[in-house]
């Protein structure tokens, strides 16, 4: 038993969503938004590299010291699985473990919305969930590949930093691959995942121009891509695709996006009411002919008139999904002030 363990225990016990380690300062743990101290005593550089160098291989640990950041997952035995980041700050090393569910939770358990469902049956096209960090993406995600996973027959690739849901073949075949293990990146990962008769590409993050890049030639040559951006409206996430292009290809990539956008699920967690635990709140984007006018003609402001007028089909502002859930007592309307994108619309809940 690795001496972190210990840690790990207490944290779970405490159904904390994250451990953060900091030299100079004690343990603490985020449960349901909040942080705060473990009964330890303050963390010293023994006590770092006592914790982190254990649970690391020794080639990932050189890494870590000659790079000064890691990524990578860490299992507790059949309890948990953790995220793991290593990092070095002001006063010494650093690391943050973000739990992840042993389970695999499917759409209806997330209570997403139904229209998340289509998005798994489409042939080809590129759909995005996206959001800030700690938001949910990667839980969303996890239950859009195991709808595929489970109800079709298809070749699926993820490409993630690292794995953190490990998915057993079902109906499809699934090849999970990890960046700085099984593909040197993204890009690279993407890039040859195109070559390996595949159906579905997951890639964990489309942080740069390369990846972006290919993540909509994939799209629009027949693949079905899903993407992660941190972005947290659909009109925001448009922009982030365009903008990483040079000027002179931003019409090519309009064009071409125009095409292949199927669908935008941006996601934010709001704390409940009770402090208690945290809801999901979305605002959804579908593709439409409407959509990929605006896009090839680039009026993205148009898009929340899109959303507005799409409503029947399932699309929906952020604003309104906050609304829903106000009006159904999940969330303060304090809550609900500090995460609308529109806070004239919750003013009257603002603190004074």
């Amino acid at each position: 038993m690795a001496k972190i363990d210990s840690l790990f225990e207490v944290m779970l016990n405490k159904d904390a969503s994250d451990l953060h380690l900091s030299e100079g300062q004690p343990p603490k743990v985020r449960a349901h938004g909040r942080i705060s101290n473990l009964d330890h005593p303050v963390l010293t550089r023994q006590h770092m590299e006592q914790y982190l160098q254990e649970i690391c291989s020794a080639d990932r640990w050189q890494h870590f010291i000659e790079v000064k950041d890691l990524d990578f997952a860490y299992g507790l035995g059949d309890k948990a699985r953790f995220r793991a980041n290593y990092f070095f700050q002001e006063n010494g090393m650093g690391a943050v473990f973000r739990v992840i569910p042993s389970e695999i939770k499917s759409l209806d358990d997330l209570n997403l919305p139904k229209v998340l469902r289509s998005f798994c049956y489409m042939n080809s096209g590129l759909v995005l969930v996206t959001g800030p960090t700690g938001s949910g993406k990667s839980t969303t995600l996890s239950a859009m590949i195991n709808e595929i996973n489970a109800k079709t027959a298809r070749h699926i690739i993820t490409i993630e930093e690292p794995i953190e849901f490990v998915h057993p073949n079902k109906r499809s075949i699934i090849c999970q691959r990890e960046v700085g293990i099984d593909t040197n990146s993204f890009a690279d990962g993407l890039k040859n995942g195109l070559r390996q008769d595949c159906d579905v590409i997951l890639v964990g993050e489309m942080r740069d121009y390369e990846t972006i890049s290919l993540a909509v030639t994939a799209a629009a040559s027949g693949t079905l891509v899903f993407g992660t951006l941190h972005t947290n409206s659909a009109i925001k996430t448009v922009d982030r695709i365009i903008d990483a292009f040079p000027a002179d290809q931003q019409a090519q990539i309009r064009t071409m996006l125009s095409d292949c956008l199927k669908g935008v699920c941006a996601q934010l967690l709001l704390k409940t009411k009770d402090k208690k635990g945290r809801v999901a709140c979305n605002e959804i984007l579908i593709g439409t002919t409407a959509l990929a006018s605006s896009i090839r003609e680039g009026n993205i402001g148009n898009i929340r008139n899109i959303i507005q007028g799409g409503k029947g089909m399932g699309m929906q502002l952020m604003d309104d999904a906050i609304q829903k859930e106000l009006n159904n007592g999940k969330i303060s309307g304090e809550e609900a002030y500090l995460k609308a994108t529109d806070k004239t619309r919750f003013s009257q809940y603002a603190l004074a």
